[in-house]
This record gives structure tokens, C-alpha cells and sequence, in this order.
């Protein structure tokens, strides 16, 4: 059986660590570098860095952040928010990330997953899927934060990035962001039983029993969370450990 893993998220503005509801009203929370650092030592499998601002003039605040967690963590880390070309994707991969985050560039342009897959390879590509409930009651792919409604229908974009070559695809629910009330446990299962590769459950987790859930109830390769992470409401080795307690195969970091 796979090994599920953990994953902290860190959303970042202005060099600060942020969290809100539906991707709004937004809270610091912390220094990403020393927040990577100490989620690295309680036992992270993997790191999630997602700049929620990523506009063009903080493209080199955004490298030197990079350069300073890839001195810090000893977990492979990813990178999103703003990569919108293959030189983007170089620039943070060179300055120490393990992989990138693509989702608005690549629904402007499928073919940079594609491209990118081919040079850099297909692990170090991941596909961001932001979903929400549309009036159809599909999901919609999201972009711009949430905000804009692409039109596309969550699962079969999700098919699409495989066959572009993404090595993975980390799907959030916009519905759920923020909210705490659990993963959005059938949109995580309708995907993930749509595709081959690994997908990363997202948005909605309020404690580890939401993590324990969306192991048991789809079949995901790893959770992410933030909230109970930044906000102390628990740990990642509480969360491994009620994982085991319940039967679920986890990652031994």
C-alpha cells in the first residue's frame, strides 16, 4: 500500500505567511523560512510554497525566499503562484525548489505543462487544480484566486494535465478553503479516480481528523493542510500517529 503523505502549505504576501477563507481576509502568520524550518523537523514529508501576490516586481523576493528555504528544509518542497514560462519555472527551480506549481498559466497555455514536463520532467510538474461548485453541480476550474471561472470542467481538465505530462496535480476546493470543515471528499475521490497520477487533497481541513478521513475515503497520495498547522491546533506527528492508530499507511519521515 502507498505511503500517504503530510504536507504544510505556506501562503505567502509580501514575504509573509498568510491564511483566509476563500482565499480572502487574509491574517499573517509567520516568517515562511522559519516556518518551513520548523515543519521540516516535526516531520513534513513535503513543504507547499504558494505566492498569492505574485506580481512581476516580487519575481526576486520571491527567489531569494526560495534560496533561503532550500538552505533550511532537508523535504523536497514546491513552489506556486505566477509561473507563467519556462523561465520562470528555471529561475525557481535553480534557486533550490524541487518542484514547480502551475495552474493559471496553464490554462492559458496547456502547452507549458507539456514543455515543461519535457525539459525538467514530469515529477518536478505540478498541476494546480482550484475547483468550485458550479450551477451545473460540475466543477469548474478556477483562476485569479479563486475568483474567475474558466469554464472548464474540473475532471476532465484534470485528465487533460496528465496526458500533458504533469506528474501530479494538487487539488484545492475553493468552496472549502479556509472553511475547516473537512475536504471536499467528493470532488478529491471523482479526481483522483479519474487519473493515474498522485493527487494532493486541499482545502477545508480543520483538525487531523479530516486528514484521517480523506485518507480512508479516496484514495489521494498526500493531504495538505495549513490552519491547524500555523495555528497550532495540532501537529504533524499527531497527525501521523492518529494516522497509524486508524489504520492508514503513512509516510516515515
Amino acid at each position: 500500500m502507498t505511503e500517504k503523505k503530510i504536507i504544510p502549505c505556506l501562503d505567502f504576501k509580501n514575504g509573509k505567511v498568510v491564511k483566509g477563507v476563500h482565499f480572502e481576509g487574509l491574517r499573517e502568520m509567520g516568517d515562511p523560512v522559519e516556518m518551513a524550518s520548523t515543519y521540516c523537523q516535526d516531520g513534513a514529508d513535503e513543504l507547499v510554497f504558494l505566492d498569492i501576490s505574485a506580481t512581476t516586481e516580487e519575481r526576486e523576493t520571491l527567489v531569494n525566499m526560495v534560496k533561503k528555504v532550500a538552505e533550511k528544509v532537508t523535504v523536497p518542497f514546491t513552489v506556486g503562484g505566477g509561473i507563467r514560462s519556462i523561465e520562470d519555472i528555471e529561475r525557481i527551480l535553480n534557486a533550490g525548489a524541487n518542484k514547480v506549481g502551475i495552474n493559471s498559466a496553464a490554462v492559458q497555455n496547456p502547452d507549458l505543462i507539456a514543455e515543461a514536463a519535457n525539459k525538467f520532467g514530469s515529477e518536478r510538474i505540478v498541476a494546480a487544480v482550484d475547483a468550485k461548485i458550479a450551477t451545473d453541480g460540475t466543477w469548474h476550474v478556477m483562476t485569479h484566486g479563486g475568483l474567475k471561472d474558466t469554464g472548464l470542467h474540473a475532471i476532465e481538465w484534470s485528465q487533460r494535465l496528465e496526458k500533458l505530462g504533469a506528474g501530479s496535480i494538487l487539488l484545492t476546493s475553493v468552496d472549502r478553503d479556509g472553511v475547516k470543515d473537512g475536504y471536499d471528499l467528493e470532488l478529491t475521490k471523482a479526481v483522483v479516480d479519474a487519473v493515474a497520477i498522485p493527487v494532493i487533497a486541499s482545502g477545508g481541513c480543520g483538525n487531523a481528523n479530516h486528514i484521517v478521513e480523506v485518507f480512508q475515503k479516496t484514495n489521494v497520495a498526500a493531504a495538505l493542510a495549513a490552519s491547524i498547522f500555523h495555528e497550532g491546533t495540532t501537529s504533524i506527528q499527531a497527525v501521523k500517529q492518529l494516522c497509524r492508530d486508524q489504520g492508514v499507511t503513512i509516510n516515515e519521515t
